[in-house]
């Protein structure tokens, strides 16, 4: 790791070490201190849970039930710290591996599988989770967000003083959207305009295949800084720091004050995708590395050292485990095809004459070919 570029771990704040031990630090831990054994045991499920999911989702992806699968694997904690961080009234902008963040707002994770078994394009409500639908287009989202976001300030749902009213935006996406100019124009936005949005940026390491070493000669977290937004740089496979750093930049958007940028520093232990193959670009030493930090690994050895996780909550998770896993495989391979029209519901909030006219021709090509089936 150079000193002081993309791969430094210069300036991270860490509140837990590799090996799960509690360290301080001066401007964070009041952001963190909160956090009660409930609080890390309930992180320490989801993150648990998460991982499970994925394993299954994987499989499945390997069995031909999924087209394609987006692993989180080695990334749970900062996503799962962040989540936890949020509000009711915060309104998240996923990109396409954010199956943590899901599971915090409360959207079912086996329903995401829905977007990658193509049935559909997003299958919860956003409205009710205060959760966007996945976003497949690389950064585009970051311009949604800083948009709403900007909607929440004219709307008066931002610095009123009232916290069960005040919100702020959360938009997730990994190191390679910052490459994007949809993500530089959203950062632009958003400072000029002061937008409660926090741009948290999941640097695993590598766009598909190509390491940040090549992306940035500086740490991601400065992109912030060239347009004027307060930047931090976190340990994203610390959950704790993940949790208090978000903690502190949601306060800050909600109250007024403007924009952050996160660059959580984390790793893809699994591929880029199920169609990746990570072999080909990264040295098994690279791996070992990041796997003697795994953030489930680091709050389980902090729980055990304070006699916080018990054998009977372990079993417990476990079972849970095996039962989302359980009710993954049997629902995947209960879906049937659906109806070819549906691809016409939910393009717009109301009734649209133009897609109606695309529903009633494509009705009738199909249509067409039963009729010259019937005729010979």
């Amino acid at each position: 790791m150079s000193a002081g570029g993309p791969l430094s771990t210069d300036g991270l704040v860490q509140l837990l070490t590799a090996d799960g031990q509690r360290t301080a630090h001066e401007q964070f831990d009041p952001y963190a201190d909160h956090l009660t054994a409930d609080d890390l045991r309930a992180m320490w499920r989801d993150m648990t849970l998460v991982r499970a999911f994925d394993k299954e989702a994987t499989s499945l992806q390997r069995q031909g039930e999924l087209g394609l699968w987006v692993q989180s694997w080695g990334q749970e904690g900062a996503q799962i710290g962040s989540g936890h961080a949020l509000n009711g009234q915060d309104f998240v902008f996923p990109s396409y591996r954010e199956h943590g963040v899901a599971l915090t707002r409360g959207v079912d994770l086996v329903e995401v599988l829905r977007i990658f078994r193509g049935l559909q394009h997003g299958a919860w409500t956003p409205a009710e989770h205060h959760f966007h639908l996945y976003t497949l287009v690389i950064g585009s989202h970051a311009l949604h967000a800083t948009g709403y976001a900007m909607a929440m300030a004219k709307d008066g749902l931002v610095a009123s003083g009232d916290p069960a009213k005040d919100g702020a935006v959360v938009a997730y996406f990994g190191d390679g959207a910052t490459s994007q100019g949809d993500v530089a124009e959203a950062l632009t936005f958003a400072s000029v305009y002061d937008a409660p949005v926090v741009f948290f940026v999941q640097n695993n390491q590598y766009a598909i295949s190509e390491s940040a070493t090549r992306q940035s000669r500086v740490p991601i977290a400065d992109r912030g800084k060239g347009v004027g937004i307060p930047s931090v740089r976190v340990d994203g496979n610390d959950v704790i720091a993940s949790h208090a750093v978000t903690r502190w930049a949601l306060e800050h958007a909600r109250s007024g004050q403007g924009p952050v940028l996160i660059e959580a520093f984390t790793y893809r232990m699994g591929a880029h995708t199920t169609s990746d193959d990570p072999t080909r670009y990264r040295p098994k030493a690279e791996e070992q590395l990041w796997a003697e930090r795994d953030p489930i690994a680091r709050l389980e050895a902090y729980l055990t050292s304070t006699g916080e996780l018990s054998d009977d909550f372990r079993t417990e998770v476990e079972a849970e485990a095996k039962a989302l896993g359980e009710r993954t495989r049997t629902t995947v391979r209960a879906w049937t095809k659906p109806d070819t029209l549906g691809m016409f519901d939910h393009v717009y909030a109301e009734p649209h004459a133009s897609v109606e006219a695309e529903r009633a021709w494509f009705d009738r090509y199909q249509r067409s070919f039963a009729d010259q089936e019937a005729t010979r």
